[in-house]
């Protein structure tokens, strides 16, 4: 069994590779991430691979995502796979859950470490891998929701405590 992390690069993916790293080392199991590249300049665009007017090489991304995630899990088996964008009525974004879904099946992942804002909510966007890698029934799913900030104690609640305030 393997801890399976879809990484773009965002903040949210790495602080879902680090986590799934943490995880990996005290369970001693493997992690392996999965970058997925398809064939399109304005996905590669929507996720800060490439910017407005820089060509799209997806080889320079494939290597610049391999090279980002062994700098944050350098344990980490790293895999980038491209997918064509042949099909009329898939999206690019569909192209990459397909492919997710494909390699956590392959590996067969205990655990997917996803980072989305919206994995689980009831409304996701389009353009989000992390609701429908979400609801694949053959692996657990954590979700890693927002970056590793600073928590103030004052603003954390304990809902279920028994003491009432002085």
């Amino acid at each position: 069994m393997s801890l399976l992390v879809p990484f773009d690069g965002s903040e949210l993916a790495t602080q879902a590779l680090e986590r799934a790293s943490t995880f990996g080392d005290l369970l001693d199991e493997e992690v392996v991430v999965a970058t997925v590249v398809p064939d399109d300049a304005g996905y590669a665009r929507d996720r800060g691979w490439i910017t407005e007017g820089e060509p799209f090489d997806p080889e320079a991304i494939a290597e610049g995502m391999q090279r980002r995630a062994s700098e944050v899990a350098p344990a980490a088996t790293v895999r980038v796979e491209r997918v064509s964008s042949e099909e009329p009525t898939a999206t690019s974004t569909t192209n990459v859950v397909r492919e997710i879904r494909r390699i956590a099946g392959e590996i067969d992942a205990s655990v997917v470490f996803i980072g989305s804002e919206n994995a689980g909510s009831v409304i996701a966007p389009q353009s989000s891998v992390g609701s429908p890698v979400a609801n694949d029934q053959r692996y657990d799913v954590y979700v890693v929701r927002e970056p590793d900030d600073d928590v103030d104690p004052a603003e954390l609640t304990d809902i279920d405590s028994t003491q009432n305030e002085l």
